[in-house]
């Protein structure tokens, strides 16, 4: 027979094993993390502490201080505004709906379907400000400023500090410094071809020494002159120099040779001053191409007359005369050697042109003939007479090769043809030649005059004179030179080379 359990047993049965829940464990809380997101110091419970049931039993909390004034006066309602939502359509006021015109309160701004922040595509709108001052709707507010500071009080009122000062003059420098930089390279910069001239002035009067050459041309120029001479269809420009105070002027014979030859030429003298004076001829010596002019002036500038015989190699000189017509022409140079004998055959029949010359480099050219050479000090020194070019006779200009008869013969000569108006050579009685072109190996004889000098001292024709007195002889043209150096009259030796033999003869000069 079955049993059944009763309920006390099945309560006392066997029950069935079960899990306990595990122990809650804590972790250690941070300090710094609870004391920044744990409760506040004396709240247990919820932090809403505003609006739970018991608000009215705890404590108040601090109100917090009022807004300063400039936040309140940007942000705040305006006296006599009423409760306005920002951003509501222009024209619509508080208690006014978009439609329908009825009153009451107004909808939120985001209820209307026109709501541009709801619409992703409506551009951005900018509206009025949100605060405006009672009557003037479209104009900005005025703001108060503060107190303007003054120059003394910012410089000696201790508003500014030093070092803010002392910034701002350094500002100021490095700003003017900046500037001016900027200035000076735009003024520097620009087109080549166009800019600022920088014009230096002369002083008002520019000082000359005594001897520079500028105060020696002033001091010259007046007493030369230019010469003109017209001969019928034909004509020539020379110059001439003043050597004496009644008028008289020495030039060259060949400046003046055309009129020499025909009554009807007519001889101008034309003074630094525009002068223009007749002149007529008081002697010419076509052998050293010599010629003394008078005129009738008053006062005329009178050249000083110097010492060839004082120059030297190397030293300075002026040519001043007119050449190619051009009237005071002024150039300078050096004597390049002294006694050069020169020779030019005549014009016109004349006989040839022989003299012991001062070579210069001094600008030589046609129309300086007749002018003066002077020296350092101003003083006369030789008649430019003659040049040598580099193209056939009378052509062409200076190459540095001028000529000038020294001042010392020329002064002997011209007192003679004043004085007589004429002038005579002392001779040998000879006709030579050099004994080879370009050589100095003496002056060759080659015909003698009958019952002259030098016949009478037995030269011969062939003989080679190689010495006269003491000068030595190395062509022809030195050895007209170095009789023309003695007297008239006057007994010299002369050594010559016959047959290879030299030989000395006394030869006792005649006239020529």
């Amino acid at each position: 027979m079955s049993e059944r359990a009763t309920p006390k047993q099945e309560e006392s049965g066997p029950q069935e094993h079960r899990l306990r829940p595990r122990p809650i464990t804590r972790p250690s809380v941070d300090p710094a993390l609870a004391a920044t997101f744990g409760r506040p110091r004396g709240v247990d419970g919820s932090f809403d502490l505003l609006h739970s049931p018991d608000t009215a039993q705890r404590s108040q909390p601090p109100r917090p201080a009022p807004p300063p004034p400039s936040l309140a006066e940007a942000f705040g309602r305006q006296p006599g505004e009423e409760d306005v939502i920002l951003q509501r359509p222009e024209g619509q006021r508080s208690g006014e709906r978009d439609s329908g015109g009825t009153s009451g309160p107004a909808d939120p701004l985001w209820t209307g379907e026109d709501d541009p922040w709801r619409d992703p595509g409506s551009p951005a709108v900018l509206g009025q400000p949100a605060a405006r001052e009672p009557g003037k709707p479209d104009e900005t507010v005025g703001r108060p400023t503060g107190p303007l500071l003054s120059l003394p009080e910012v410089l000696f009122g201790r508003r500014v500090k030093p070092t803010a000062l002392a910034l701002l003059g350094v500002v100021a420098l490095l700003v003017g410094a900046a500037g001016g930089l900027v200035g000076w390279a735009v003024a520097t910069a620009g087109d080549s071809l166009r800019g600022e001239l920088n014009i230096t002035e002369a002083e008002a009067a520019k000082e000359r020494p005594a001897g520079s050459v500028a105060a020696i041309a002033q001091k010259v120029a007046p007493a030369v002159v230019s010469i003109e001479v017209e001969a019928g269809q034909s004509g020539g420009v020379g110059s001439g120099v003043v050597i004496d105070e009644e008028g008289y002027i020495l030039t060259n014979h060949h400046v003046v040779s055309q009129a020499s030859r025909s009554e009807n030429a007519k001889i101008t003298v034309v003074f630094i001053d525009g002068t223009r004076t007749q002149g007529r001829i008081v002697g010419t010596d076509p052998k050293t191409d010599l010629a003394v002019v008078k005129v009738v002036v008053e006062n005329p500038v009178v050249i000083q007359i110097g010492d060839s015989e004082a120059l030297a190699p190397g030293d300075s000189v002026m040519a001043i005369g007119s050449p190619f017509g051009l009237e005071n022409t002024v150039t300078e140079g050096i004597v390049s050697a002294l006694n050069r004998p020169v020779t030019a055959p005549g014009e016109n029949g004349d006989p040839a042109v022989t003299y012991d010359a001062i070579q210069t480099d001094a600008a030589i050219n046609p129309g300086n003939s007749g002018g003066a050479l002077v020296d350092s000090t101003g003083a006369l020194v030789g008649i430019n007479s003659m040049i040598r070019t580099a193209g056939s006779a009378g052509e062409g200009g200076s190459i540095g090769l001028g000529f000038a008869i020294p001042i010392n013969e020329a002064i002997e000569i011209s007192e003679s043809l004043v004085r007589d108006g004429a002038v005579k050579h002392a001779s040998l009685g000879v006709n030579a030649a050099s004994v080879s072109a370009n050589t100095s190996q003496g002056a060759q004889v080659r015909n003698v005059a009958q019952n002259g000098p030098a016949a009478r001292a037995g030269i011969a024709e062939g003989d080679v004179i190689v010495k006269v007195g003491d000068r030595r002889v190395r062509n022809a043209a030195e050895l007209t030179v170095a009789v023309r150096k003695h007297d008239i009259g006057q007994s010299v030796p002369v050594q010559v080379v016959r047959d290879g033999r030299q030989l000395t003869v006394d030869v006792t000069l005649g006239s020529d």
